[in-house]
Parts: C-alpha cells; sequence; structure tokens
C-alpha cells in the first residue's frame, strides 16, 4: 500500500483530487492534512471520510513538528501540494496569512520531505500553482512554461515564491519535483466566494450579482475533474524538476460568464417574475486586476496526449445542478460576503 500525502484535501480541488486518487487507485492510502479554514468543508469530505484507505488529520503545513511526525508515522512515499489561501482580495487587505501559508507552508513541506526521503529518489512531491504566478495577458497569446513571472496581487506573489522553492529544492537536492499551474477552475465544492457560485447565489436571492470594473477581464475556465486527471497524469508521469501549464481551453469575459449563466438559470428555474442578468451590477475594480489569463496546454498534449475532456457546456451544466441543489435546499441561503473578477 502506498501512502500519498494530499495537502489542502478538505479544499475544493483537494477534495475532488482524494476522491479521483481513492477511487482509482486500491493500492493508495491517502492521509489528508487540511487546516479547516474557512474555505474547507466536512461536506466537501462526505463521500470518502468513511473509506478505511483515508486518513484525515487536521493540522497546519507550517506546523513542523506535525509534518514531519506525519512523514515519519505513515512513511509517505509522495505529496501533493493544494493547501493554500487562495482568495486576492483577501491577499490585498491582509497579505500576510498568504505569506505564511503558502511560502512557509510550502517550505515546511520540501524540508521534510527532503530529510524524509534521503536514498529515495522515486519518491515525488508534485506542487499545485496557478497561471496567475505569470501575471496578465493583452488580447491574444497564451501562458507557456517559458512565460516569465510577473505575480501581481500577493496572493500570485506568494504562489510564485513557492514555486521558486520547489524548483531550488529539485536543482539544490535533487527532490524529485513537479510543479503544474492551473487555470481558474470550476465545479462541485467550490467555496461560496467564488465567481460562479456567487453568480448563482446572487441570482437565485435575486440580489445585485457583482462584477469587477466593466466585466471585460478574461479567464480561461477548466473543469474540476478534468485538473484531477490531469495531475493524475503528472504525478505519475512527469519528469521530474520540470513545469506543466493545465488549462482548460475555454477564455470568456467575465461578464459573458454572468449572461451565460443568468440565461441558463432562466431557463432552469422556469422564473417568470425576473431575467436574472437583470441583476447583474458592475462594481468598483479590483486593484491591480489582471486583465486577461490563458493557459496554453500544448506541453501536456505533446507530452502525455492530454487534453480537457469535458466541454464547458457540459461541466456548466454540472455545476449549475450541484449549486441549485445546494441553496434551494438550504434553510440558510444567506447574502454572503462575494468575490468579483
Amino acid at each position: 500500500m502506498k501512502h500519498l500525502l494530499i495537502t489542502g484535501g478538505a479544499g475544493f480541488i483537494g477534495s475532488n483530487a482524494v476522491s479521483y486518487f481513492l477511487n482509482k487507485y486500491e493500492n493508495y492510502t491517502i492521509i489528508n492534512l487540511d487546516k479547516m479554514t474557512y474555505a474547507a468543508s466536512e461536506k466537501n469530505m462526505a463521500s470518502f471520510k468513511d473509506n478505511p484507505r483515508h486518513i484525515f488529520i487536521k493540522g497546519d503545513i507550517t506546523d513542523s513538528v506535525l509534518v514531519e511526525k506525519i512523514f515519519a508515522e505513515y512513511a509517505v512515499e509522495g505529496v501533493i501540494h493544494f493547501a493554500a489561501e487562495s482568495h486576492v482580495d483577501n491577499s490585498i487587505s491582509g497579505p500576510d496569512v498568504f505569506i505564511k501559508t503558502n511560502i512557509l507552508g510550502t517550505f515546511v513541506l520540501l524540508e521534510a520531505a527532503r530529510k524524509a526521503w534521503i536514498n529515495k529518489p522515486q519518491n515525488r512531491f508534485h506542487h499545485i500553482s496557478t497561471d496567475e504566478v505569470y501575471g496578465s495577458l493583452g488580447e491574444t497569446g497564451a501562458f507557456t512554461e517559458d512565460t516569465a513571472y510577473a505575480p501581481n496581487s500577493p496572493y500570485s506573489a506568494s504562489k510564485a515564491s513557492a514555486d521558486h522553492l520547489v524548483r531550488s529544492y529539485f536543482k539544490t537536492y535533487g527532490l524529485n519535483t513537479v510543479i503544474t499551474n492551473c487555470s481558474n477552475n470550476y465545479g462541485p465544492h467550490q467555496h461560496d466566494e467564488k465567481l460562479i457560485p456567487t453568480i448563482i447565489r446572487h441570482a437565485l436571492l435575486k440580489k445585485p450579482i457583482p462584477i469587477y470594473g466593466n466585466g471585460k477581464n478574461v479567464r480561461d475556465w477548466l473543469y474540476v475533474k478534468d485538473h484531477c486527471q490531469a495531475i493524475d497524469v503528472v504525478y505519475h508521469q512527469g519528469q521530474a524538476g520540470e513545469c506543466y501549464n493545465i488549462g482548460g481551453n475555454h477564455e470568456l469575459s467575465n461578464i459573458t460568464l454572468a449572461k451565460l449563466i443568468c440565461e441558463k438559470l432562466n431557463h432552469r428555474m422556469k422564473n417568470t417574475d425576473i431575467d436574472y442578468a437583470s441583476l447583474i451590477q458592475y462594481v468598483p475594480d479590483r486593484a491591480g486586476h489582471d486583465y486577461r489569463y490563458a493557459v496554453s496546454f500544448q506541453k501536456m498534449s505533446n507530452t502525455f496526449s492530454w487534453r480537457p475532456g469535458t466541454s464547458f457546456e457540459e461541466g456548466l451544466s454540472q455545476t449549475l445542478e450541484y449549486y441549485i441543489q445546494q441553496y434551494t435546499q438550504s434553510t440558510k441561503l444567506s447574502d454572503k460576503s462575494v468575490t468579483c473578477y
């Protein structure tokens, strides 16, 4: 039985990954380390919390004593590192926790792996990062693995710093590392603060749907299950020391996405007294707001013949159904703090 440490496994992408690996690999025991901050949820783990091959540990990745104990006690043979503070607005108003979790936490994990894996070059450290480390694009082009880093927010700067630490541990210590940088994920279990859940929730509440600036900022959308499949491929087949970009091949401006979701909700909810799109409201732009992200996954395609397998139409439909069920069944549907894009 192989012991795989997944950090942040109660969060959005992490919980989807834990479920994916448990379902696909019967020879894996997953040690799920999560601090259970506001962005994590026990509900995200409902489908696998009682799985005998899932071990949940509540703890902080910056706690070096705990992390080293986990490596020793469970003879950890691999790490997939999701745990991170990821809310850009929060990084602007309070960057300190981003520096601590995203940089120091990654360092603690790398050090524990380096110490535990002496003479074990087969053991792998897979760091999950973001396309935001590359900065912002204009109207054309796409980020590649050779794009120079140019982070524009404390969040993206903290992730860029973590990426550089991971690279340094490969170059300096020979640690078997890989890095993946993904575009915007969407799908079940995403936190309410993110764009797609916010649009759906506010529409159902018949509250203003906030969109930053003129809404023309562009994002590339990647369905979370496609992301998990790509992580699987890179973790098992990627070349040590390499970075791989994972994109969804579906760019949309934020206003186009909002109007599309409202249109689908109009049809799905058979609403007769309001056009959900009428709720869209432009709000003052975010400081340092990146205009466009687009990720080329050509390296993934050339190396592994990987490409996203879920059409945006299918992925969005599944996502809408999930959140409609979550929100309409909740007796506490409320106007929570929101993130715009």
